[in-house]
């Protein structure tokens, strides 16, 4: 890995906090360990493109030490709120960067991460069709947890990839209640080849709920996705291309990525990844618009977000702290195997916040 480090230069933060009344922390932010917060979405609660949510509330877990600075975490749209480890759900989705000792430590902080709409999980009612939902819709989202836990502001909002643009849109929408913004693998637009490959597997998504093979059509969606997440490179390394011995026998690389399908089928209903899809595409904000300081970390190899719309988006930041650009042979999925290096950057981030 390759490694390049543009300064920018040091702008004091407004310490002020957003418009509003003050507020008194919660209850649920001095109780010990990691727990589930519940809050209920307004009936007057509408989306950007109108209509309303099926569901009732929006789920966020609270991980880490009581009454510590508090530290908001989102993943890409197959994260959840369960970014550590937890005895029911194993190993979180970002276990290599949240833990104890670890770059968001959790001796240290007070973790916040929450599940996107629409709700999904066992005995959840799904939407008859997908819902038009933007990255703002998700801020906002989020906003009610935060003024139901009472945070009068967030020490860091830290986004990768979907969790990003959320960032991106939460720091437009309320520019004066997070600290400091780090983006990782995202930027403030979606490039139009990646919308091409997402309006593949939408198409697929869409012909498996026509056909109602809907196992068979999440498993392939998935299947085209694990193609844009990672490079040539790591795929020519890890599979070589020799022949299977009769025509339609499927080949290493195949085998792979049919694995990689049926285990996805289980984490998400044709609705919900049309959605989310969806609410990729959708995106936009203005960084112009976005004052609080910010900190990019960007992948040359990644190919969803392509390294040039970040370094469009830091030309028009207007507190850009730091971008930092790197190599991998992970493509758009660096953020979930390069632990050491975001993990050195996260920890320089946050070795400031006041305890």
């Amino acid at each position: 890995m390759t490694l390049a480090l543009i300064p920018t230069g040091e702008t004091a933060n407004d310490p002020s906090c957003r418009t509003g009344a003050a507020r008194r922390p919660s209850a649920l932010l001095q109780r010990e360990g990691a727990h589930d917060v519940f809050v209920p979405i307004p009936d007057d609660f509408e989306l950007d493109f109108g209509g309303k949510l099926t569901q009732k509330q929006v789920v966020g877990r609270l991980h880490g030490k009581p009454n510590a600075p508090l530290v908001v975490v989102a993943g890409g749209i197959s994260a959840d709120r369960y970014v550590h480890r937890t005895e029911t759900k194993g190993l979180g989705w970002w276990s290599g960067a949240v833990g104890v000792r670890a770059p968001i430590d959790l001796t240290r902080y007070r973790v916040l991460a929450f599940d996107f709409a629409p709700e999904f999980g066992e005995g959840i009612p799904q939407p008859q069709s997908p819902l038009t939902i933007t990255t703002q819709d998700h801020a906002r989202l989020l906003a009610l947890l935060l003024d139901h836990l009472g945070v009068e502001k967030v020490a860091a909002f830290i986004g990768c990839s979907y969790g990003g643009m959320i960032a991106l849109a939460f720091g437009e929408i309320y520019p004066n209640w997070a600290e400091q913004l780090v983006v990782v693998s995202a930027a403030h637009r979606p490039h139009p080849l990646a919308t091409a490959w997402r309006g593949i597997q939408r198409r697929i998504l869409e012909l498996g709920l026509e056909t109602g093979r809907v196992d068979q059509a999440i498993g392939l969606a998935r299947e085209l996705a694990m193609t844009t997440y990672r490079t040539p490179e790591e795929f020519d390394a890890r599979f070589d291309n020799e022949a299977p011995s009769h025509a339609g026998q499927a080949y290493p690389v195949c085998d792979y990525l049919k694995s990689r399908g049926k285990a996805y089928r289980d984490r998400t209903t044709p609705q919900r990844w049309l959605t989310l899809s969806d609410s990729i595409d959708r995106h936009r904000v203005e960084p112009e618009a976005i004052t609080a300081p910010v900190t990019l970390i960007g992948f040359t190899s990644d190919r969803l977000c392509p390294i040039e719309d970040m370094k469009e988006l830091a030309a028009r930041l207007p507190n850009l702290w730091r971008f930092v650009q790197a190599d991998s042979l992970y493509g758009h999925d660096a953020f979930l195997k390069e632990d050491k290096f975001v993990g050195d950057i996260l920890t320089s981030v946050l070795k400031d916040v006041e305890q």
